[in-house]
């Protein structure tokens, strides 16, 4: 396959590093604290070194309540849902380029909410090098 590369040139590529994770056993006053959740995404943006865009938040009523954060930053995004009576939450963070680090995000965010255990992933989004 020609990727129209050619031998001797430097290439470029869009990194993207995507880590998401499934967190168990959180404090329900910790889940359901939409201020306190809300702070903590935006501080974990800055431990990243991304740049905050815009940050919405949504206190979820309910049975199946809790809530939701969308930040966009420069780079990507980051997303944290809350399900308070099922003591669990999903987060989602992604940023491109090089100078982002989701994982300082991602640590920073579990200091916060202290799960009991949780599941976390990675992915390379990144593109194939081209000339």
């Amino acid at each position: 396959m020609d990727l129209g590369v050619k031998e001797g040139e430097p290439l470029k590529r869009i990194v993207g590093k995507h880590v998401y994770a499934n967190l168990y056993g959180i404090d329900p006053k910790i889940l359901d604290n939409e201020e306190l959740l809300r702070k903590t995404v935006m501080e974990a943006i800055n431990e990243a070194g991304a740049t905050l865009l815009e940050i919405k938040s949504w206190k979820i009523p309910g049975d199946k309540g809790g809530v939701s954060i969308i930040a966009i930053v420069l780079e990507s995004h980051v997303a944290l849902h809350t399900w308070t009576k099922y003591r669990y939450a999903t987060l989602d963070i992604y940023t491109c380029g090089e100078k982002a680090d989701p994982w300082k995000a991602f640590n920073y965010i579990l200091k916060v909410l202290k799960p009991k255990y949780y599941t976390v992933n990675y992915a390379d989004r990144s593109s194939i090098p081209i000339a």
